[in-house]
């Protein structure tokens, strides 16, 4: 059996997808001097520091960069940050992953935020999957697609060319 796979995002739609992201995020933070960007572990994280690159070329908002580390297959166990609670406690954040797919990542990565008071919390994703498992939504989203749960999509946000594939 062959695998089909379609080009559902190529390089230049990435790169305008993260710019109009970018000015998304900005838009709804404009009376803030600084933004959390937490990137989820591998692709997540990539997106937030394009999305961090983008944000500092259009505005004058700090983005701060984070590491959130979960483990997907077990998500209710310790999330972990590359900044201490300080670092993001009142602050205007932002939840970024490549692929939203069934919502379990996010929604204990935003638990894990909740323990803090925070000014305004946002997610963004590059490729909305629309199979929800938890009521949690994107925000801000690249492209919504409605895929079987046999398919798969594959993001890549690093080297010379980017692309998000439907296999």
């Amino acid at each position: 059996m062959t695998v089909k796979t379609n080009v559902i995002l190529n390089h230049n739609e990435i790169n305008h997808k993260i710019r109009r992201i970018a000015f998304q995020i900005y838009e709804s933070n404009v009376n803030e001097k600084e933004v959390v960007l937490a990137g989820i572990d591998k692709n997540g994280y990539v997106f937030a520091k394009k999305l961090k690159t983008v944000l500092q070329k259009i505005s004058d908002i700090n983005p701060v960069l984070c590491k959130v580390s979960i483990d997907k297959k077990n998500p209710w166990q310790d999330v972990k940050t590359s900044i201490p609670e300080e670092d993001y406690k009142n602050k205007s954040i932002v939840l970024v992953d490549d692929v939203l797919n069934s919502g379990t990542t996010l929604i204990y990565g935003v638990k894990h935020f909740l323990n803090v008071p925070l000014k305004q919390f946002k997610t963004a994703v590059l490729v909305n999957r629309n199979h929800k498992k938890y009521p949690v939504k994107a925000d801000f989203k690249g492209i919504s697609l409605s895929t079987s749960l046999h398919e798969h999509i594959d993001v890549v946000l690093e080297g010379k060319v980017f692309s998000a594939v439907l296999e």
